[in-house]
Order: C-alpha cells, then structure tokens, then sequence
C-alpha cells in the first residue's frame, strides 16, 4: 500500500514531464499495479501535451539555457532581450527588400524635375521673340528699325506736320485740337478761328461760347475750347505772349503733353522730338521695335534705336505710312514697301491689286489732309485738301 501512495504522489508532482524512476514500476502486481498503470496513463498524456509546448517554447527562444531543467527561470524572461538581435537583423532584411521601392519614387522626381527645367526655359526665348522677331539681336533690331526708316524716307521724301500752321501759337493750338479727329478736320477749322482769334491775347479775351461755336466740327468742342483759352492765358501770364521752346514750360500749358509739346518743338523750333500717336504706336508695336504699350516708354525705346537727330522725321515717316498703307484695321501688305522688313506681314490684304485699293490720300490719287501743305508736297504730286464746307 505504501508503495501505490509513493508513485501517485510521485506521478502527480511531475510538472516538467518527467516521470519518476524506481519502486511503481518494480513494486506493480494484481489491481494495484492496474490502478497504478491507469493513474501513470492519465499523467503521461498531459506530459505529452506539455511537451510539445515546451519544445515550441525552446525552439522560440533558440537559447542555450533553455536545455535546463527550470522552466520559468530568469532566462525565459530574457528571451525578448535574445530575439532583439534576430529581430534586428531582420529589420535591415526588411528595409533593404523595401529600399528599392522607396527608392523608386526618386528617380522619377528626378526626371520630372528636368521636364519643369525644359519647359520653363523657353518662357524667356518667347519674350525674346515677341520682341525681337526670330530671335532678333540688340544690333539686328537697330539695324532693322534704320533701315525701315531709312526706306520709308525715299517712299515719303516731303513728309511733312499735317496741321497747317503760320507760327508757333498756332501750332500748339492746332495740335490740341487735333486730339480725337483727324488732321484735316483741325485744317478746315483753324482758320475761321485764327482769322477772329490770331495772337494769345486775342483768344485768352475770347468768350467761350464763341470759340465753342467756331470748334463744334472738331468735336469734344466745350472741353477743347477750355484747353485752348487756358493756354492762352497761360502763354500771357507766364510767358509774354509767346510759346516756350522747351519742353519742361510746354507740358505745363493746360491740353499739352509730351506728344504736343514735340510736335511744337520739332516742328516750330527745329528740336528734335518723337511724336508718339496712335499710329507711331500701332507701328513700332507691329514692327517688334518694342513691346510697350505705354507712349512714354515707347518715346524711349524708340528714341534708344535712333540717333536724336533722326527723331523728327522719324515720327513724320511712321505717322505718314500708318495713315497711308498700314492701316489699324485693313493694313495693305500687298502695297507696302516694306514688307520684307516687317515681322507682320499677312495681317492685312496681301494680294497685289487689292491692296492697292486700300492706300488712301496721295498714294490712293487722292487730296491730303492740308489745305496749304509745303511746296514739296505739292511737286511730288500730292493735291491739298479742300476747305471746310466745300463739295
């Protein structure tokens, strides 16, 4: 009997699965070694489910001390510090099966950073050709703009002011009124006022409703007669009577501007000036001398091209053959004589025989816009203009 209690004790006290040796298996016989080989079954099985546990645990740790009898020892604990390592160098595996896919994205932000180079690299060539035609040079553009002046020179040699005009005074007063009309408009008006009104004093002491009256035709009549009184009684009180010959006094005169103030200079004083009017500026603009829209920085980018000599007889070319052959609207490119020289060339007609149909004054056989133009004029076979109020 002491030897069944000493083998169940035995047998139930094996935790690690072990079984213990000696007297149970030696001391079996009858029902007790029955009733001990039944208890040593049911242990065994749980030892043999606690086995493979173990073997997971031990295969897991992959420590050396794990082959030891104790089971939750200090070393088990440290196993994680143990699988650190592994986990480690795992770690750096897993990176580099994962670099190249993050490496990836960079050589194509490589590549599309080129693209953004490339396509950014012609935005300064565009300007370069907006204002230089063909990629035009400094000196290309200046020999290009000489040479059209120099051309339009032998087609327009008696270019000449279209405002008719005895004196000074009465070509500033011309000159004003010749805002938002045309020049032979201003022609058939001035001399009903000029004969009324012929000296500074004379119109400063005018009254307004009948200069207004004498101006009606020109239009913007009240708001010229004011300009034009004004300047008057400026040219009396600041300047005895007579007109300025330089530009700083002239831009003072109510009405007058830089572009008034160069007609009067070139025109009456001999003092170079370039007249920037709607048709100097459609011009230049179709001619790639510049890209500016406003009149004094095309003045001086113009001006930049010329020698200040040329300025004067410049503005009468340009201004002249935008009036005659390269129209705002219809230009005549099939009539132009320079047409090699200009980068717009097709904007307008540019059949022969109908362009010809499109020139106007002297180049289309007809008056000009002068009802007492230069003798010049008249020899090269230009016709004046009629008076006002005449068929």
């Amino acid at each position: 009997m002491s030897a069944e209690r000493d083998s169940a004790v035995g047998e139930q006290g094996s935790d690690g699965g072990r079984k213990t040796a000696g007297a149970p298996r030696t001391a079996a016989a009858g029902t007790g070694a029955s009733a001990a080989s039944a208890k040593k079954a049911a242990p065994s099985k749980k030892a043999a489910a606690r086995k493979p546990a173990a073997a997971k645990k031990a295969a897991a740790e992959k420590t050396p001390g794990a082959t030891k009898p104790g089971h939750r020892q200090a070393p088990a604990k440290k196993t994680p510090a143990k699988k650190t390592p592994s986990a480690k160098k795992a770690a750096p595996a897993k990176k580099a099966s994962s670099a190249p896919l993050r490496k990836a994205p960079a050589p194509r932000k490589q590549v599309v950073a080129p693209k953004k180079a490339t396509a950014s690299v012609p935005a300064a060539p565009a300007k370069t050709v907006a204002a230089h035609p063909q990629g035009e040079s400094r000196t290309a553009l200046v020999r290009r703009a000489r040479r059209i002046n120099r051309e339009l020179a032998e087609v327009y040699p008696y270019a000449h002011p279209e405002l008719d005009f005895e004196n000074p005074f009465q070509l500033v007063v011309a000159t004003v009124l010749s805002a938002q009309t045309t020049d032979l408009r201003v022609n058939q008006t001035t001399p009903a006022l000029f004969a009324k009104y012929p000296t500074p004093e004379d119109l400063a002491a005018a009254n307004p409703e009948e200069v207004e009256e004498i101006l009606r035709p020109t239009g913007f009549f009240r708001a010229k007669t004011k300009s034009v009184i004004g300047l008057s009684k400026a040219l009396v009180e600041q300047f005895g009577g007579e007109v300025p010959g330089r530009l700083e006094d002239l831009v003072k005169l109510p009405g007058v501007g830089r572009k008034t103030a160069f007609v009067v200079l070139g025109n009456a004083f001999g003092r170079p000036g370039i007249t920037v009017d709607t048709h100097f500026q459609r011009l230049v603009r179709r001619w790639k001398w510049t890209d500016e829209t406003d009149p004094d920085k095309i003045e001086a980018a113009v001006g930049a091209l010329f020698p200040k000599s040329d300025w004067t007889d410049l503005s009468h070319h340009v201004i002249w053959h935008g009036r005659r052959i390269c129209h705002a609207r219809k230009p005549a490119c099939g009539a132009c004589p320079i047409a090699p020289l200009c980068p717009a060339y097709g904007e307008g007609e540019t059949d022969p025989e109908k362009a010809k149909k499109l020139l106007k004054y002297e180049k289309a056989g007809q008056p000009g816009q002068r009802l007492r133009p230069p003798q010049a004029y008249l020899d090269a076979g230009g016709r004046a203009a009629p008076p006002l109020g005449a068929g």
